[in-house]
């Protein structure tokens, strides 16, 4: 059992991590900042549950995307998970025109993303409907493991793991929409890019 009387110590240490998080799930500064006090509020109130040895900082992003989750429903509304099977898979890869010749010895998601702005990027994944976002976010941006994100969630690893896929895919072509905004696909590419996904295949979400 935790003592309440460590909980400053402990756990204010994530709360600029909290922050940026709450800021890319609301988009709003008031929002985020309402969202992060509240998460601390009920971090606090429950802190004599966690249990010392585990991960504090998975346990207040538990609770801080479960706040979001239970505030976003109360409002009625419903996430878009439409919209994105049809994206072909790596579409921004087969599409960046000077990607060939850019990666060297290097992967390709670490060139893909030092092609855009961090604002460009960050953008990208604030687009994306809150089902998508939000795995995208703890995954790639926070660094948890899927069974972590599942916990956190409520929600198989399966689910997390095809959310995180189509989510992927969803930032790839907001990225290609950025690339070709600024000049970087060729006209070829560009043209070809309206039928992409006409002959893909939907991955099915898992229960």
């Amino acid at each position: 059992m935790a003592d309440r009387a460590d909980f400053p110590e402990q756990a204010m240490q994530y709360a600029p991590q909290l922050y940026s998080a709450a800021m890319r799930l609301t988009r709003n500064s008031a929002d985020a900042e309402d969202l992060v006090q509240d998460t601390y509020l009920r971090a606090w109130r429950s802190y004599e549950t966690f249990q010392q040895g585990t991960n504090l900082r998975a346990w207040l992003y538990r609770i801080l995307t479960n706040n979001f989750i239970n505030k976003y429903r109360a409002k009625q509304r419903r996430p878009d998970e439409t919209g994105m099977d049809n994206i072909e898979d790596l579409y921004l890869y087969k599409r960046l025109s000077t990607l060939d010749s850019a990666l060297g010895n290097r992967s390709a998601e670490d060139t893909m993303f030092e092609m855009f702005t961090d604002d460009e990027v960050k953008q990208a994944l604030e687009d994306l409907p809150e089902n998508f976002r939000i795995p995208v976010l703890l995954a790639d941006v926070e660094g948890f493991a899927y069974k972590e994100i599942a916990e956190m969630l409520d929600i198989p690893v399966g689910t997390v793991m095809s959310r995180l896929h189509r989510g992927r895919k969803g930032m790839h072509k907001l990225l290609y929409d950025f690339a070709s905004e600024r000049g970087l696909v060729s006209n070829a590419a560009r043209s070809s890019s309206s039928g992409a996904s006409s002959d893909t295949t939907t991955e099915p979400e898992h229960a």
